[in-house]
């Protein structure tokens, strides 16, 4: 795959584009600071759920599971370090963080418009996700983990091997059966599921990065001494006209 690619939802009509990717990077240097990945972690939050209160930490609703780690509450704050059990303890075991960060390089490989999802160390925002004692990660959670192990006990099936000890066509010939849920097979529906979740919030992660900012051209809030308006090529795209000078 590449950062040019459409999630099922968007374009289920469209036949998904060739897997391709760089050999996977399973070895990493220590973790990122939990403060860097929290900071990390409510960036995508609010984007994924905005205006979902159960996100940044309300108190569960009605049917919802209890909170019982810590957490970082209402307002999480950010400006100091956080050490491993301040907020809450990461879920991933060694195996399913291997075969994470395998999935998420064939997911977003490094091409011509960014680095890959390992560079990136988008495996360390997605533990601190399905990690996370709130009601909309633990839904995660729940698809994320035995995703994963689904993940290494396919491909010990198929090949005898885990996911992250595959080469680049083994993965590719796994990831093609599940990369679109309405093409799955009955018995795989479960895993397209995970796999839809996990490229949902690989993508977020990897684009809520100054990298993934590249990569799609954003600039972000820019000054500017003047007021030139939107393109021409955009006004005529929408069928409108600049009225404001």
């Amino acid at each position: 795959m590449s950062h040019n690619f459409q999630d099922q939802d968007q374009d289920q009509g469209q036949q998904p584009e060739s897997l391709c990717a760089v050999p996977i990077v399973v070895g990493q240097a220590s973790r990122l600071p939990r403060r860097t990945v929290i900071k990390w972690f409510v960036a995508v939050a609010a984007s994924l759920k905005l205006g979902d209160a159960q996100v940044f930490g309300a108190e569960p609703g009605p049917g919802e599971p209890v909170i019982t780690a810590n957490g970082y509450g209402k307002d999480p704050v950010l400006n100091r370090d956080h050490s491993p059990g301040d907020l809450w303890p990461l879920t991933l075991n060694p195996a399913q963080r291997a075969a994470a960060i395998a999935l998420g390089d064939v997911i977003l490989p490094a091409d011509n418009l960014g680095p890959a999802a390992s560079q990136l160390r988008c495996v360390d925002f997605l533990d601190e996700w399905v990690s996370a004692p709130y009601a909309a990660q633990l839904r995660d959670r729940d698809i994320v983990l035995p995703g994963l192990d689904w993940l290494d006990a396919e491909s010990g099936r198929r090949f005898a091997n885990v996911f992250a000890g595959l080469t680049l066509s083994q993965q590719q010939a796994i990831c093609d059966d599940i990369c679109f849920q309405a093409r799955a097979a009955d018995e795989l529906q479960a895993a397209a599921r995970f796999f839809s979740r996990f490229r949902s919030l690989a993508a977020a992660a990897y684009y809520a990065t100054p990298e993934g900012w590249d990569a799609i051209g954003y600039v972000g809030n820019q000054p500017s001494l003047t007021y030139d308006g939107p393109p021409e090529a955009v006004l005529a795209h929408l069928g409108v006209e600049q009225t404001v000078t």
